[in-house]
């Protein structure tokens, strides 16, 4: 299998849970840089594999331009696929973002195109399956959420079984 790359948000205050729900599944995907985020929101993915410096370099504009994001996160939600995960709340100035990195690179929209515009923010917590499904996983989070957060730092990340690493990161706000 190969890797992708994805510009993320990542969510500190649920990092520990995240990766190790994450160890669960695929340890391969539990990465040894200590910035990697885990638990994170995704701003756009997959993205550029290989970026060039004026990628790079655009990518620091915008995550210049934007203000740290405040969200609560506290509704479980699952998609028709399984994925269990937390909304953010507010979503505008996620959803925002997304649309300013997509329009500053058409070639790489959210998902690949899968959902067309129906882009949701959220943080991934679990799949559902014979074992999980949304009320254990909502048992499973009872002493975690709800949770306030900040997210202020825009990453690159590169997502592949055995590399999974930051390669770039900017903060919000500049």
């Amino acid at each position: 299998m190969t890797g992708h790359s994805v510009l993320q948000l990542p969510v500190p205050e649920l990092e520990g849970w995240v990766r190790a729900r994450t160890a669960h599944y695929d340890a391969g995907f539990v990465s040894d840089d200590p910035r990697f985020g885990h638990a994170h929101i995704t701003a756009l993915g997959p993205f550029d594999p290989a970026p060039s410096a004026e990628v790079l370099a655009k990518v620091a504009g915008i995550a210049a331009a934007t203000a740290p994001v405040a969200v609560r996160l506290a509704d479980l939600a699952q998609f028709p696929n399984g994925i269990i995960h937390l909304v953010p709340d507010p979503v505008s100035c996620l959803k925002d973002l997304t649309a300013r990195l997509v329009a500053a690179f058409p070639d790489h929209p959210p998902y690949g195109g899968e959902f067309g515009d129906d882009v949701r923010p959220h943080l991934t917590v679990d799949a559902a399956s014979e074992e999980v499904s949304l009320a254990s996983t909502a048992a499973l989070l009872r002493d975690v959420v709800p949770v306030e957060v900040v997210l202020d730092t825009l990453q690159l990340a590169w997502w592949e079984t055995g590399r999974c690493h930051v390669v770039a990161q900017w903060p919000l706000g500049g």
